[in-house]
């Protein structure tokens, strides 16, 4: 048994020993050299030079055409693999014995493994992930991995998320290491694109004309003013000078883009007291912040730290979208959005010194006055005063200066304010779900004092994303609150006598004063003392808004986007006078003293919605056709009610509460209005070869504002451009790097009347009651036809850039035309009505504008760059109302009370200022015109003033029916220009704004030197400056003895006018990141100083800031994240 055992093994050692022997060494080489012979020969050769064992079918070989190969060396396994393999065979050992076979055509999939994460490591739940070409795909799970099998040895895949670019990456199937996949935030810059508020329309192919600014730029100019930064990026858009009221706070600005286009509330029906004029104003641009239409009260109380871009659509094709609205131009505001990642905390704070701009004043001290009214010869027989009465009167006065008085009542209202910003935001999340929190205060305290705006602000925002699927939602809540100065206008300090003191020899406080006297009073009370009376005025107003959007990412053509949004506003204001106060509608000592002190309420809401849809298409074709259209609608709903009451009689200052008023004066009056719009609109933009451009949008928009016959309306724009720089003949020249040329034209409009203008209404009488119960009658007559204002736009841009981009130079020329202005059209007094709402009227602007910049040096540390821009617009009256007509018969009329009083009683009338030149209206003319009657100068024989007449006749009477256009106020020039210099991690930034060409009537040579009262206040210092005083003198101004007389507008006050201001200066340090992120453990760490209003040159020398101061400011800012 034993031995059958032993050969057993022997027998198996021999056969592996055989085995062994049957297959020659690998180091075995073949060489070979044929040329078309049968693969059979091929394979004998093999076998004779390597002695290798072969086994195969001769038929497999049928049909198999003949082979070549030239082989040197080489290894037996690869020369077989070579001659099988391209003709479909291939082979394996079997004990010690080739065996050839045919290829294997079926193999089992590939399995891919791999992770997607973002730019912060963190993995990317959601993500699509497709073999491109094919429908093979798969998404990933919570933890950003993916499991794929595929056929193919090496495939591509396109992996996407939303809000993500696309990642294409080529992936050899066969590798079994596992991939790992960063997608980057899909963020295009302000170079990339035009943000339009329903869109984002690349920018190479836009034919729009449009101003973008980031968020960061803005701030370089003003951490706290948003609106006054922007005139620095685009001269077409401009802030109206407010001369009243300077640096107020409480006073929001009036603005418009390339010119006025409507007339608006008129001069002679304008609120003297009211700090703006922005309802119905016809010249108002449109804002519209992440979507949705906002109010210009809420851009002006935005936290600058919350934007990430503004954007100004200027022409047809770039507003037309917005139909309705789009005349003005339009605003798109974007906010920034939560990013994905570990949690980040920024946090900004903006101190600002504020202080009071006096500049402009040119006051005489105690001294001057007193030289000032001796040589006024106002101590002479001639004022009613013999020698000792004269005598007496000045030295009165001499003695109080002699007593050490020189009051400086412009410093005792003002104040140095601090104000201070602080904001912060905290953001992060997953790329399928980010989160952002922010929260703000912003207390600015004017120079006046104890005028305060406070904002509070704060808001949530959300952004989920799955797979095709992201919905954004938003809440915010902001809360202001503004406080009047107690010390009333500062007009009451300027006219003060300044050797008048406010307080008696003990230390109190005088309640009347000696020597200044108010214009319509004999008398005047201290402003310090009214200051300390219990006057009060404030307003405040909450808002809550919620923004609700759907993204729906169909495929990678097809997009669906829905927007919500509703907006609650609640708006509440008191102004109390103290029953001691000079200001109170029924004086202490009459009659009626029981009914003195007045509380002025008013409390109001609003509710509004707006709702969209919109669905986009975007695709290429053929690597040359670009395509995006989008088709949507639009709905929104204003809801609003508005109460105000006056209730008089309070028993003191300290009781202010309506429950202690005496009576409700009058009936409290409530206001309830409610519109209605809904729309239709449609876009597209086509490029070919991105030459080839061309835009077009059209919207129909329907409103309850218009009449019954009238409520749609058709909008419309097309836009056709070239990018020339693409051509063969340009494309990758370094000096020439961009060469754009578009033009546009469209129809856009706009609705700027009160409430129920278009509607017939009736008012009830409920204090009577009549056999058939309460009586109604008509109040209002309605116009059925009552239309929008339309503006016809066309627009032509040249854009370049030279140099390897170092210099950017774009123009504009446009052409606006209005037409259809809402006026009122007279009627005959027999009707009951004086007039009614109808569209007549035309307006023009036109105008060019231009912008430059260059990149003078730049290199590792160093970048320099130089700007500017220039705009120049002219503006016409094309077709005047019949209402404007009678307007101009009214302000001839204003000014005849004036003559007939001079010219009977020889005193000016004081119930208005007469003196200031009222806007008309002529066809040809210009809605900034001047308008006087022109003067030749004062006669030096007589010292009377000389007139023009319009037929060339002269006189010395004024005659309101003489009055032309003598100036302009719209500046023929007008920009800015700076520049940007940055060294390693500092920047200096400096921007300045100018304007050349224009005009302006110089009120205070009117008020404060020609007409100055020089008994009763404080004057300016020119006021003896250069009058008439005897036969033959060549004077500017007329007899000081004449002072009493109300100089009407005359052209002798117009003057030329120049500016140039310094809007911005800014310095800021950047800390290295490395070194806070390893020190501080900080991301970002920056410092900031910025000065604004420093420099103010303007050619006029006349007062600004009468109710309210300029300033200039110092502001010191820190931005730091966690």
């Amino acid at each position: 048994m034993r031995e059958k055992r032993w050969l057993l093994c022997f027998l198996v050692a021999v056969c592996c020993t055989f085995s062994t022997w049957a297959l020659p060494s690998q180091d075995k080489t073949v060489t070979l050299n044929l040329h078309n012979v049968p693969i059979e020969t091929v394979l004998d050769a093999v076998k004779k030079q390597t002695g290798v064992n072969m086994l195969y079918n001769s038929r497999m070989f049928k049909g198999v055409p003949p082979v070549s190969i030239n082989a040197k060396n080489e290894k037996w396994e690869v020369t077989l693999k070579l001659i099988l393999n391209p003709q479909g065979f291939d082979y394996v050992v079997k004990d010690g014995i080739v065996v050839v076979r045919k290829l294997q055509t079926e193999k089992r999939d590939n399995r891919i493994h791999g992770t997607v994460i973002d730019s912060n490591k963190e993995p990317i739940p959601g993500a699509s992930v497709i073999v491109k070409g094919t429908r093979t795909g798969t998404s990933t799970n919570i933890e950003g991995e993916f499991t794929l099998d595929v056929k193919s040895d090496k495939v591509t895949l396109e992996v996407s998320f939303i809000g993500m670019k696309k990642q294409t990456l080529q992936v050899d199937a066969t590798r079994r290491k596992s991939l790992e996949i960063t997608l980057v935030d899909d963020v295009k810059t302000l170079d990339d694109v035009v943000v339009t508020g329903y869109s984002n329309v690349r920018k190479t192919s836009f034919t729009g004309s449009s101003t973008q600014i980031s968020g960061d730029d803005l701030r370089k100019v003003s951490q706290t003013n948003i609106l006054g930064a922007l005139q620095s990026f685009d001269p077409s858009f401009r802030l109206m000078t407010n001369n009243q009221f300077g640096s107020d706070p409480n006073a929001l600005p009036e603005m418009y883009i390339r010119g006025r286009s409507g007339i608006g509330v008129k001069e002679l029906d304008r609120d003297q007291l009211s700090k703006s004029n922005l309802e119905n104003n016809p010249n108002l641009p449109t804002f519209i912040m992440d979507g949705f239409e906002v109010s210009i009260e809420k851009v002006y109380d935005l936290d600058p730290t919350r934007i990430e871009s503004m954007t100004i659509l200027k022409d047809a094709a770039a507003t037309a979208v917005y139909g309705s609205r789009a005349a003005n131009g339009v605003i798109v505001i974007t906010t920034v959005a939560p990013k994905p990642g570990e949690i980040r905390v920024s946090y900004n704070f903006t101190g600002t010194l504020e202080l009071p701009d006096l500049r402009d004043y040119n006051l005489a001290n105690a001294s001057q006055k007193l030289e000032i009214e001796r040589l006024a010869g106002l101590f002479d027989r001639e004022n009613n005063m013999d020698t000792s009465q004269g005598m007496n009167a000045y030295y009165k006065k001499y003695a109080l200066i002699q007593k050490g008085i020189d009051t400086d009542w412009m410093s005792l209202p003002l104040q140095n304010a601090f104000d201070h910003k602080h904001s912060v935001y905290i953001e992060g999340g997953t790329p399928n779900l980010r989160y952002g929190v922010d929260a703000s205060y912003n207390g600015v305290n004017g120079v006046m004092k104890g005028s305060i705006r406070d904002r509070y602000s704060i808001g949530f925002s959300l952004d989920y994303r799955v797979k095709q699927l992201q919905v954004k939602n938003t809440v915010s809540f902001g809360h202001t609150k503004s406080k009047e100065s107690p010390y009333g206008s500062f007009s009451d300090y300027t006219r003060m006598q300044p050797y008048e003191a406010p307080y008696e020899d003990d230390g109190t406080l005088k309640q009347k004063m000696s020597y200044s006297v108010s214009p319509n009073s004999r008398t005047s009370n201290n402003p310090l003392y009214e200051a300390t009376l219990g006057n009060y005025e404030w307003n405040a107003y909450d808002e809550l808004v919620n923004n609700l959007s759907l993204n729906w990412y169909l495929n990678d053509y097809l997009t669906v986007k829905g927007q919500f949004s509703i907006t609650k506003k609640y708006a509440s204001s008191e102004k109390f006078y103290d029953p001691l106060s000079s200001k109170v509608s029924v004086a202490g000592d009459s009659d009626d003293a029981h009914l003195a002190g007045d509380l002025y309420t008013e409390k109001g809401g609003s509710l509004d919605w707006n709702t969209n849809a919109f669905l986009y298409y975007t695709r290429s074709f053929h690597s040359k056709h670009n395509i995006n259209v989008s088709v949507g609608w639009e709905a929104a709903s204003d809801n609003m009610d508005n109460t105000t009451a006056h209730y008089r009689g309070f028993p003191s200052g300290e009781f202010s509460s309506l429950n202690y008023a005496a009576e409700i004066y009058k009936k409290p009056v409530r206001t309830e209005n409610m519109t209605r719009r809904i729309s239709a609109l449609a876009t597209a933009n086509y490029t070919w070869n991105d030459i080839y451009l061309a835009d077009a949008s059209v919207r129909f928009d329907g409103s309850s504002e218009f009449g019954a016959n009238q409520k749609w309306a058709p909008f419309f724009s097309g836009g056709l451009g070239i990018n020339i720089h693409n051509y063969a003949f340009l494309k990758g020249n370094k000096d020439i790097n961009k060469l754009k040329v578009r033009a546009s034209y469209g129809r856009t409009g706009k609705v700027n009347f009160p409430a129920y203008a278009a509607t017939t209404i009736y008012q009830s009488l409920f204090d009577e009651w009549y056999i058939t119960g309460y009586g109604a009658v008509l109040k209002a007559l309605g116009n059925k036809e009552l239309t929008w204002e339309k503006t016809d736009k066309y627009n032509v841009g040249i854009e370049t850039l030279f140099f390897n981009q170092r210099l950017t130079v774009e123009a504009e020329y446009y052409y606006e035309k209005t037409i259809d202005l809402i006026n009122d059209f007279g009627l005959s007094s027999t009707s009951g009505f004086s007039s009614y709402k109808n569209n007549m009227g035309e307006i023009l602007n036109k105008g060019f504008e231009l912008q430059l910049r260059a990149d003078v040096f730049r290199d590792r540390n160093w970048t320099v760059s130089l700007w500017g821009n220039m705009a120049h617009n002219e503006n016409e009256i094309l077709k005047i109302s019949d209402s404007q007509k009678k307007y101009n018969e009214r302000v001839a009329a204003f000014y005849q009370k004036e003559i007939d009083s001079q010219l009977s009683i020889n005193s000016s009338l004081s119930d208005a200022n007469y003196s200031i030149p009222i806007p008309q209206y002529a066809e040809g003319q210009s809605l900034t015109s001047i308008w006087a009657v022109r003067s030749l100068g004062i006669d030096p024989t007589t010292g009377k003033e000389i007139f023009l007449n319009r037929d060339g006749s002269v006189t010395d009477r004024w005659d309101a029916s003489q009055e032309v256009v003598v100036g302009n106020t719209e500046p023929k020039f007008n920009g800015s220009f700076g520049l940007n210099v940055t060294y390693k991690n500092w920047s200096l930034f400096a921007s300045f704004l100018y304007e050349w060409g224009g005009q302006e009537y110089n009120q205070t040579l009117v008020d404060n030197v020609e007409n100055a009262n020089i008994k009763t206040g404080n004057v300016d210092l020119r006021v003896l400056t250069d009058r008439w005083q005897k036969p033959g003198d060549i004077a500017q101004f007329k007899n000081i003895k004449d002072s009493d007389l109300t100089t009407l507008p005359t052209s002798r006050f117009v003057q030329d006018k120049a500016l140039l201001h310094l809007n911005s200066l800014t310095i800021s340090y950047d800390f290295d990141r490395e070194w806070i992120k390893k020190h501080l453990r900080m991301n970002m760490l920056r410092l900031e100083a910025n000065t604004s209003d420093l420099i103010n040159w303007n050619s006029i020398r006349q007062e600004r800031g009468l109710s309210y101061p300029r300033s200039w400011k110092v502001s010191f800012s820190l931005k730091a994240q966690f």
